[in-house]
């Protein structure tokens, strides 16, 4: 009697195992913008009748041996087909093309012959990659975030040199899409420390870093400010002076940059690199200068404090020459003052003598004149 209901317990046990199995969905993954496969089996048989649903929306359907789309969905209007030549076989799988990231969700196979029908669900799963990240420093904060990415990610930090971070994401769900952000408090920044922030997903991964700010000095004439050594090839570039004014940018690979019409006077070069060289510069010039530079998989940010120094061997010389123009003239006036106060006395003195000779010829006369 025991063994009876033994035996009974498990062939009940069996047959909803296999009920809950054959009921469950096929998971499939496929990446944005590719052409995906949806599997779908039948027991085959005449009078077949194919529909492809998800979520109440028509997206294909067969029967009357040809594809009928007068029902379908506009968004999937010219990208699905079924495989005609294999239908007699069994298979009623959807070919969906140029996935993208709205077709990610459940999607229901139904089929029907003169044998009898059945059905199977689907979950498609969209993988879009992670396609930017940005981090920046605001106020005491880092803050790292990035949206538009599916299956869930993913946000770790890390820093150089290494030290302990813990800090939780936020995760927010629009559709099929997500966006995730962290950010770390005043308390956890070491101002010392480089900060990376990585999102990844399955497929997909992709790192941002914020450099710690550097300090030079530059001339007014001319200076170079790196942007970063990073050795792989630079798809884009931003450069911005105090974190708003647009400097330069690139958004080609080896591309000509553009300058903004405020600085174009400024921009001497900039290197392959990244690198900008500036010129005439002058004291307002002071400030941060932050170079965005953006790889195949990394965003690698750059801050430098740029001062100005003033030329003191170009004014030297400039006062030099003035000092001396102004010397020579002081001399050249003082030399004409003389001669002219040379030929005053010498006029003076002549007028005198001549006066004594009119005297003494007088009195000689008049001498004469008694004798």
């Amino acid at each position: 009697m025991i063994v009876a209901k033994f035996r009974v317990v498990v062939v009940v046990f069996f047959l909803s195992f296999f009920w809950t199995f054959a009921n469950c969905d096929v998971a499939v993954s496929c990446d944005l913008k590719d052409n995906c496969i949806l599997p779908c089996q039948f027991q085959p048989g005449p009078e077949e009748v194919i529909h492809w649903m998800t979520e109440n929306i028509a997206v294909h359907s067969f029967y009357y041996n040809k594809d009928q789309l007068g029902s379908q969905n506009q968004r999937f209007k010219g990208r699905t087909s079924i495989f005609k030549d294999q239908i007699s076989s069994g298979n009623a799988s959807l070919l969906l093309k140029n996935v993208n990231s709205q077709d990610g969700g459940r999607y229901r196979c139904y089929t029907s012959t003169t044998r009898g029908n059945q059905e199977l669900f689907i979950q498609l799963t969209v993988d879009v990659p992670v396609q930017n990240v940005n981090i920046e420093q605001s106020g005491e904060s880092i803050i790292c975030r990035s949206e538009g990415i599916s299956p869930e990610p993913t946000l770790t930090w890390s820093t150089d040199p290494s030290s302990s971070i813990e800090s939780k994401p936020s995760v927010q769900q629009n559709g099929q899409l997500y966006s995730i952000s962290s950010s770390l408090t005043r308390s956890e920044i070491d101002a010392g420390l480089n900060y990376t922030c990585t999102v990844s997903t399955r497929k997909s991964r992709r790192t941002a870093t914020l450099f710690k700010l550097n300090n030079v000095t530059g001339s007014e004439s001319e200076r170079t400010i790196q942007c970063s050594d990073s050795k792989s090839p630079v798809t884009r570039f931003i450069w911005r002076f105090d974190h708003s004014q647009i400097i330069v940018t690139e958004s080609e690979v080896g591309g000509s940059y553009t300058a903004s019409e405020e600085w174009r006077p400024y921009v001497k070069s900039v290197s392959e690199t990244g690198s900008l060289t500036l010129q005439n510069l002058s004291t307002d010039k002071k400030g941060i200068y932050t170079c965005e530079l953006i790889n195949v998989d990394e965003t690698l940010i750059k801050s430098t404090f740029l001062q100005i120094t003033e030329e003191k061997s170009h004014k030297a010389m400039i006062i030099g020459v003035v000092l001396a123009a102004i010397t020579t003239l002081a001399v050249i006036a003082a030399i004409v003052l003389l001669r002219v106060c040379k030929n005053k006395t010498a006029k003076k003195n002549k007028n005198k003598d001549d006066k004594n000779n009119e005297k003494e010829s007088t009195a000689a006369e008049e001498e004469s004149l008694k004798s």
